[in-house]
């Protein structure tokens, strides 16, 4: 910059601010996960009367010294409520319940945890910007695989049942009386799962092309899950077996693809004459400048560390990134060959689009 540069202090200003309250945030990544892992906040949300860092080091059996230090932090970005007459520490009932229930539908820490595996990557994902190579979604630390399933589930504990599958014309009523599924791109299995325990006379398939969160999915399927009518394969978007589902669903997964119209394509022929392919995607404007926000900025940071350079490391390599929009998913599908597409449901963080063949 030159020496001749006026700078508007008021602006610098504000832009200092910014970059203070995302220094804070970075480390905080670390500290919420501590917090998680170790049941520091559940021994906080549990104790009926605000702790000192002793108290609370003494329950949770880890060091004071570090403790008091993380509830200092903690405090100064508002995730645990210090009482300064007392020189002590609590959760409001609005920070208990972000921090402490994997099973809730607000659940904060996974998020975090995805973003510390992303961050993983960093050095790889920078020679992938010099060599315009891709990055494999199945290359990242396992933080991304349990963190994105973290991340996700809560929003599918919060509306896949109560709205989304809902939304869809006739769904629901099929599934009631036993359909045929296909989650594609399923993870470790959370919406896939979800439907199977809503839905005890249909039959759902699970498929991702990553082995790792497929082993992890029959696991949890094992674990108490909804036994014979659920399954778990390894297969790509493109080559998944099986005819005649009544509803494919990809969540969350088809930005991801190196070729979208193609699993849209195999989509097509996989669905009975009168199926449904439900494409739940992130929340996103067509326009850059409409998508400049909170919500965008996340998409668009997971975007450039995990969905483009994992459509990138594939074939075709379209990279339609996290924030494609409504108007390119459409024109996917259209290519595809579906007839009808629309928009059925949306949240803050997604938006569910409904096509059919």
């Amino acid at each position: 910059m030159s020496t001749e540069t006026t700078l508007d202090a008021t602006k610098f200003s504000a832009f200092l601010r910014r970059f203070v309250e995302d220094l804070g945030a970075t480390t905080n990544a670390g500290l919420v996960l501590i917090g998680a892992r170790l049941g520091l906040y559940r021994a906080l949300a549990e104790s009926p009367s605000p702790l000192t860092p002793s108290e609370l080091a003494s329950r949770t059996r880890t060091a004071e010294r570090y403790v008091r230090e993380w509830l200092c932090a903690q405090a100064a970005g508002g995730y645990v409520t210090y009482h300064a007459d007392s020189d002590r520490f609590s959760l409001s009932p609005e920070q208990a319940f972000a921090l402490t229930d994997p099973d809730g539908v607000a659940y904060f820490p996974g998020a975090f945890q995805l973003a510390l595996g992303s961050l993983d990557a960093v050095p790889k994902i920078e020679e992938c910007f010099r060599s315009g190579r891709g990055f494999g979604w199945h290359q990242h630390d396992a933080n991304v695989f349990e963190g994105c399933e973290r991340f996700f589930r809560p929003n599918y504990l919060a509306n896949l049942l109560g709205s989304w599958l809902p939304a869809l014309d006739g769904v629901v009523a099929k599934l009631e009386r036993g359909g045929k599924v296909a989650d594609v791109g399923c993870g470790l299995g959370a919406s896939t799962l979800l439907m199977a325990a809503a839905y005890p006379r249909s039959e759902f398939h699970g498929f991702d092309y990553h082995q790792g969160s497929i082993d992890l999915a029959r696991k949890k399927a094992a674990q108490g899950g909804p036994g014979q009518q659920v399954s778990f394969e390894r297969a790509s978007a493109s080559n998944f077996a099986g005819q005649g589902y009544d509803l494919i669903a990809f969540f969350d997964s088809l930005h991801d693809m190196g070729d979208p119209v193609g699993a849209a394509r195999h989509v097509r022929q996989a669905l009975s004459p009168d199926g449904a392919w439900m494409i739940v995607e992130p929340m996103a404007a067509d326009r850059l400048a409409d998508n400049l926000n909170p919500v965008g900025r996340v998409y668009y940071g997971f975007s450039t560390l995990l969905c483009t350079p994992n459509s990138l490391s594939q074939e075709v390599g379209t990279a339609l990134g996290a924030q494609a929009g409504e108007a390119r998913l459409r024109a996917v599908a259209k290519e595809a060959g579906f007839r009808s597409v629309k928009r059925v449901a949306e949240t803050p963080f997604n938006m569910v689009l409904e096509a059919r063949p």
